[in-house]
C-alpha cells in the first residue's frame, strides 16, 4: 500500500504541473516524463479519472490523443513530508510543510494544545515535535482553544501512529492533506459533530547524527560544505531522509586549526535496516572529498544525547582533548568513529547535537 500511495502522489503531481503548463496532459505525457510503460501510464489516468481527480478534456480523434487535465491545480497537500524517529518510548515527529506559515500554524497550536507533546520547535518550514509514547486528553475547538493538537502517540508494530483531533482548516488537513505527504502509510480520519479525530501512521525511523571535523586544508576546502555535501549525498539512500544541518564552534584556542575551529555534524531519520551503509557510505564519501588526512567522523544513534556525553562537548570547547580520550568516550557512549584526529571534534559535534544555533555557534555559551 505504501509503495501504491507514493506512486499515486507522484503521478498526480506530474499531471497537475502539465496541466498548469500546457492545460492538459495526455498519456504519451506521462509515459515519457515517468518513463513507465504506456499500459501503466494509461492504467493510472483510468484509476484517477474514476477518483474524479482527473478528467477527459478532449475525447481521441482519429490520431490525435486524449487530452486530460487535473481538476485543481491547487496542491493537493501542503504537507510535504511526515515522518517520526524513535528512541525507545521517545518519539520526535517532523513535519515539512510547503509553507513557513503553515508549520508555524500547526506548531503554535500543537504547543497550546500540549496533549503528548513534551517540546515543539520550528526551522523555517520544518516543525519538530518531541512526544513519549502514551495519551493525554485535549481541548479542541475554536479561538481561544487549539484548533489542532496530538493527543496521543503509540506504537503499531514497526509504524508510530499519531492521534490527532482537529477543527476548521486543520480538520480539513487531517481528513484531506495529510495522507498525500511523503512518508506517510495511512490516514483513518472520523467526523465526530465540528471535529475530525483520526490517526496517521509513519514508519518507526531511527535517528541518526553525523558529526565531521578537520576535512578542510590552508589550502581550501570547509568542513560545513563538505557535511552539507554528505547530507546530500546520503539522502539519495532509499530508506535515508534529511532532517538538519548544523555548524558547531568548538574550542577557538587550540594550535592545530585551520580557521576559527568549526565542526558541523547533519541529522538523518533512518530504516534500521540501512544503519550499516549509511555509516560505509558516510566514510568512504568524506574520504574520499576531505583535503585533510587526518579527516574524522562520529555516528551516533539516538534522540537524547547523554549528560556524560554532553559533558566532552562541553570539553571540546574549552580544552584540548586528546584522542584516547574521543575514543574511550565514543566507546562508553556506542558511538561509531572513522578517520583521524578529526573524530576528536567530529564527537564533539555529536555531543552538541540538540543545542539552539546561538550557543552552537559561540563557544563561550556553555551553560548547558
Amino acid at each position: 500500500m505504501p509503495g501504491v500511495l507514493e506512486h499515486r502522489r507522484g503521478y498526480l503531481r506530474l499531471m497537475r504541473q502539465f496541466t498548469l503548463d500546457n492545460g492538459f496532459f495526455t498519456v504519451t505525457d506521462i509515459q515519457r516524463s515517468a518513463g513507465i510503460p504506456r499500459s501503466t501510464a494509461q492504467d493510472w489516468v483510468n484509476r484517477l479519472l474514476h477518483e474524479g481527480c482527473v478528467l477527459i478534456r478532449e475525447e481521441k480523434r482519429g490520431r490525435s490523443p486524449a487530452r486530460y487535465a487535473a481538476i485543481s491545480a491547487m496542491p493537493s497537500s501542503t504537507c510535504k513530508r511526515i515522518f517520526t524517529t524513535v528512541d525507545g518510548d521517545m518519539v520526535r515527529i517532523y513535519h515539512d510543510c510547503m509553507s513557513g506559515s503553515c508549520a508555524a500554524f500547526c506548531g503554535y497550536h500543537h504547543a497550546l494544545a500540549g496533549g503528548t507533546l513534551t517540546n515543539v520547535e520550528r526551522d523555517g518550514t520544518l516543525l519538530a515535535e518531541s512526544a513519549r509514547i502514551g495519551m493525554n486528553e485535549i481541548n479542541i475547538g475554536l479561538a481561544p482553544l487549539p484548533a489542532v493538537g496530538v493527543y496521543g502517540v503509540s506504537r503499531d508494530g514497526d509504524a508510530i501512529v499519531q492521534h490527532l483531533h482537529s477543527i476548521g482548516g486543520p480538520a480539513y488537513s487531517l481528513s484531506d492533506m495529510m495522507a498525500k505527504a511523503d512518508g506517510v502509510l495511512r490516514v483513518e480520519p472520523r467526523h465526530e459533530g465540528n471535529l475530525v479525530k483520526g490517526k496517521v501512521w509513519t514508519r518507526a525511523l531511527t535517528q541518526v547524527t553525523i558529526g565531521v571535523d578537520d576535512t578542510d586544508s590552508p589550502g581550501g576546502g570547509a568542513t560545513f560544505a563538505l557535511a552539507l555535501a554528505l547530507l546530500n549525498h546520503v539522502t539519495g539512500i532509499k530508506g535515508i531522509l534529511p532532517i538538519s544541518h548544523h555548524i558547531a564552534m568548538l574550542n577557538p584556542s587550540v594550535f592545530n586549526k585551520t580557521a576559527g575551529n568549526s565542526s558541523s555534524f547533519i541529522e538523518l531519520a533512518v530504516m534500521p535496516d540501512k544503519y550499516d551503509l549509511l555509516v560505509e557510505r558516510a566514510r568512504r564519501f568524506v574520504a574520499d572529498e576531505a583535503l585533510s588526512k587526518e579527516w574524522g567522523i562520529a555516528v551516533r544513534c539516538g534522540l537524547v544525547v547523554p549528560p556524560g556525553l554532553r559533558e566532552y562537548g562541553r570539553k571540546a570547547r574549552t580544552q584540548v582533548i586528546a584522542r584516547t580520550v574521543a575514543e574511550a568516550t565514543a566507546e562508553r557512549f556506542g558511538i561509531t568513529l572513522s578517520g583521524g584526529n578529526g573524530v576528536i571534534g567530529a564527537l564533539g559535534a555529536v555531543a552538541l547535537a540538540g543545542l539552539p544555533d546561538d550557543v552552537l555557534l559561540d563557544p563561550a555559551m556553555n551553560e548547558f
